[in-house]
């Protein structure tokens, strides 16, 4: 599992697909009282990018991309993705102060859905009932984004945070297609991978 985070380049294009995944059995009996079981609690998420334009020059966007794709071994190692339009929070709430518990995983809101965060970037801010609290001083917080206070939250207080967060990603083909159009000149026209701000592939 690589901490690597994905390059960001210039040349790609619009659009950029981003699709929740579930998994879910479905069992049909005779008398038609359909069954289901739900396998995944999160989704995975499927992304696809593409290039228009990666240059092959010294220290170029062929060597940044292909480098790190290579690095990877294909779909074989994870990595960290910034999406562009998903990669932070402001004052998002992750736990309700009871007295008593000490530890709260990070997590995001999507329209009503907590989905937890496993990536944290650098040193997100932590607040309780809004204010701002001291890193080893007030609380610890793990590489997987789980806070945990010195001491426990007073009850019904709310704790939030802010700051921003990776996609675990691997890629989801074990090639990949870098096409040559011009001298030096080269484009990707579809990039698939799947990822989850939690540690789930």
């Amino acid at each position: 599992m690589s901490d690597a985070v994905f390059p960001t380049l210039p040349g790609l294009t619009w659009d950029i697909s981003r699709n929740p995944r579930f998994h879910t059995i479905r069992h049909d009996p005779v008398d038609g009282k359909q069954a289901r079981a739900a396998f995944m609690a999160y989704p995975l998420w499927d992304f696809e990018l593409a290039y228009e334009l990666i240059r092959d020059t010294a220290g170029g966007e062929l060597q940044s991309l292909l480098g790190f794709y290579l690095s990877r071994q294909g779909g074989f190692d994870s990595w960290l993705y910034d999406c562009p339009e998903d990669n932070a929070v402001t004052a998002q709430n992750f736990g309700t102060g009871d007295g008593a518990t000490l530890a709260f995983q990070l997590k995001r809101t999507w329209g009503g859905f907590d989905e937890p965060i496993n990536n944290p970037k650098a040193s997100p801010s932590i607040y309780i009932d809004g204010v701002l609290k001291t890193v080893t001083t007030d609380y610890t917080i793990s590489s997987t984004g789980l806070v945990t206070f010195v001491t426990a939250p007073v009850a019904s207080k709310a704790i939030t945070w802010t700051g921003g967060f990776y996609y675990r990603c691997v890629f989801e083909e074990d090639k990949s297609n870098f096409v040559q159009f011009a001298n030096n000149l080269y484009n990707l026209q579809s990039l698939t991978f799947i990822g989850s701000p939690v540690n789930k592939v």
